[in-house]
This record gives C-alpha cells, sequence and structure tokens, in this order.
C-alpha cells in the first residue's frame, strides 16, 4: 500500500511504573526541549513524500507530559516533510494527571485527534498496587475533560489478573469505563518483565494463577462484547470505526517510521531500532539504527502478526502453505482455539489466551 505510519517515542516518565519494561527517562524540562529539538532533526532527515502518511503515534514514555506547543511543533515538521492526509490519525498516550481541560483543549487545537489514556483500573486499591499516580476519580475527570475539549476517538487501557481482582472487581472497572465517552479500549493482562521491580517472587507469588486469568481475560471479552467494543485484536476492543489504524499497521505489516530512543521502524523492506539511550539520540545529527530483520514480513511473520488480529489469516492468499497448515487445523478446532470456514482461520476468545503456543503451531 501506497501509505506510512510515524511513530515518535517520547521516553519521558514523571515516575517510572514498577510493572513497565519501555524505555523511559526522568521527567526534565530543558532535556525534553533538546529532545524535540532532536525529533523535528531527524524528521527532516526521513522525509518522504512518495507515500501518504495516514497515522502518526506519540508513545512513550508519558507524551502528555510535552507541552500542546512542543507537540504542535513535532506535527508541523512532520506536514512539512510528509504527504500527511486530511483524515490521518494522530494519537497521543496520556497520563490522567498530567492533563486538564485547557492542555486537553490546545493539544486537540495542535492537530491531535485521538487520545489513549492510560486508565489501568478503577479500582483505587488496585491502582495503588500498580503505582499509578491517579485515582480512579481523576481518571474519569481526564476522560470527560477530553471530551469535553473535542476529542470524539479515546482510548483507555485496562490491566487484568491483578493480585485479589475478581471478576465482580474487573466487572466494576469495565462497568465504569464503558459508561464513559470512549470507543476504544485495549485489555493487558499484567505480566512481570524481566529486569523490573516487578520481577520478584513476591510479586510474582500473589498473582492469580493460570485458571483465574484466564477467567478474568474471558469476562472482559464477553462483557465488552455486550458494551458494544468488539476484539479485533488479542488485547483490543473497539466500537465499529474506531480500531487503533496505526496499531493495525504493525500487524498488517505495513510500513511505519519510528523517531527517538528505542524507537522502531518497519520501512523500505527493512527492520530496525534506534538505541535506547537519550542523550546519544539527542547529540547526533541523525539517529543511531540498528537492521534488526534485512527481510521482514515474511510468509511467517505476517501470518503470525494477522491470527493476533480477529479476522484472522485468509489460506487463498498462501496457496503453497494451504495444505501443510490444514493437516494441523483439526486438533486446534477440536479444542476450540480455532474458527475455519474452508479457507479462513481465526482465533477464537480462548485461542488468543494461548495464542503463541497456537501460532508456533500452526505456522512453523
Amino acid at each position: 500500500m501506497n501509505s506510512l505510519g510515524i511513530y515518535i517515542h517520547i521516553p519521558f516518565c514523571g515516575r517510572k511504573c514498577a510493572y513497565c519494561d519501555f524505555y523511559s527517562e526522568s521527567f526534565r524540562k530543558d532535556t525534553v526541549s533538546e529532545y524535540v529539538v532532536a525529533v523535528v532533526r531527524n524528521l527532516r532527515v526521513y522525509s518522504d513524500k512518495s507515500k501518504i502518511t495516514d497515522t502518526v503515534y506519540f508513545g512513550g514514555g508519558t507524551p502528555s507530559l510535552l507541552s500542546p506547543e512542543q507537540v504542535g511543533m513535532i506535527l508541523d515538521e512532520i506536514n512539512r516533510n510528509f504527504r500527511l492526509s486530511a483524515d490521518a490519525e494522530i494519537t497521543l498516550e496520556a497520563n490522567p494527571n498530567t492533563v486538564d481541560f485547557r492542555k486537553l483543549e490546545n493539544l486537540r487545537k495542535a492537530g491531535v485527534n485521538r487520545l489513549s489514556v492510560g486508565l489501568q483500573s478503577m479500582v483505587d486499591s488496585e491502582l495503588k498496587f500498580l503505582g499509578r499516580t491517579h485515582s480512579a476519580d481523576r481518571a474519569e475527570k481526564a476522560i470527560t475533560d477530553a471530551y469535553g475539549a473535542g476529542f470524539e476517538n479515546i482510548s483507555c487501557d485496562v490491566m487484568i489478573a491483578l493480585p485479589e481482582q475478581s471478576p465482580d472487581s474487573l466487572r466494576y472497572t469495565l462497568d465504569r469505563i464503558t459508561s464513559l465517552p470512549i470507543q476504544h479500549i485495549s485489555g493487558y493482562i499484567l505480566k512481570t518483565e524481566s529486569g523490573t521491580p516487578f520481577d520478584c517472587d513476591k510479586i510474582k507469588n500473589i498473582l492469580p494463577d493460570d485458571d483465574t486469568t484466564a477467567e478474568l481475560y474471558l469476562e472482559m471479552v464477553k462483557l465488552l462484547g455486550d458494551r458494544g467494543f468488539a476484539q479485533y485484536e488479542v488485547s483490543n476492543f473497539a466500537r465499529r470505526g474506531f480500531e487503533s489504524r496505526h496499531n493495525c499497521r504493525y500487524w498488517k505489516c505495513l510500513d511505519y517510521i519510528g523517531i527517538g530512543a528505542s524507537a522502531h521502524s518497519c520501512y523500505n523492506g527493512r527492520r530496525f531500532s534506534v538505541d535506547r539511550v537519550l542523550r546519544d539520540f539527542i547529540n547526533r545529527p541523525v539517529q543511531k539504527i540498528t537492521i534488526t530483520d534485512p527481510n521482514p514480513c515474511t510468509f511467517e511473520e505476517y501470518a503470525m502478526l494477522r491470527l493476533r488480529l480477529a479476522e484472522g489469516l485468509d489460506l487463498d492468499d498462501f496457496p503453497e502453505y494451504r495444505d501443510g497448515i490444514l493437516k494441523k487445523i483439526p486438533v486446534l478446532i477440536k479444542s476450540g482455539y480455532i474458527n475455519y470456514n474452508g479457507n479462513h482461520i481465526s482465533l477464537t476468545p480462548e485461542g488468543f489466551l494461548v495464542s503463541n503456543s497456537v501460532i508456533e503451531y500452526l505456522v512453523f
């Protein structure tokens, strides 16, 4: 496709969450200003008007720590150096404690038209365990302020499989969130990522077991479906027409350029990443990249990514692999992990729970 996405990594946090393994550094105004200048400089280096840029995503870290003026500066540079479509989806991740109505209004004026808010839970004790600095009431206010400021495309993050989380407490969180003016929900199972403070026996020993986690996940899928949020990917749910267009680029092997320390790209037939060194990114005239895959989007990778999506994989597109896959599907159908209609394979909610194993069995 003649299209392009742009990802801007903003690696600054007021305080790093103990479960997070994304690259981030402490927030300092002077460093952020230098970083924005470096982002703008690199956008000029990657200038490309051969494709229509239809998604921009500010991820982090906490991108909402940037001022609206800084976000606007980056978007203006994208406009100058890329063919930004009139209906481009422009997303910014936000922490509830870093935004108020005026800031949200100015972010909307700067060009951001989709907000992704890190709520995680609407139970204050669960937020405290996660180390989040906002309360459930503050999270709700951030959503209502964003809607009042003109955002009609709002996403929320929710985390499940927390200690002592029950179907009832999860239902409370989801009922409260879905009553707000939002259109998209990302629901993630809490995992203890290597090297994080949560990667210890003290935390691992109080997390729900696999059966309880499965029960919570399936409860989330059912409840969100009943509330009009259809599952379109392993961890993502949306009202019709509000699926994340940028994230779908990743799952469909479409081109995107990543700018910033630790950003990743799939562009011009290569996958590459930027070093996780803040000062190096700021000081270099061009961000230093490492080729991570010189030949991406093979059948195996494409199939693996497509099977993360509810729409699944069409075997008619790959006749040379069809027979090998068909031999493997009976056991998966019997187990209730996949749907198959003669040429199309997709995972069931139960299949999504063990998606890595199912996909590996089918594709490799």
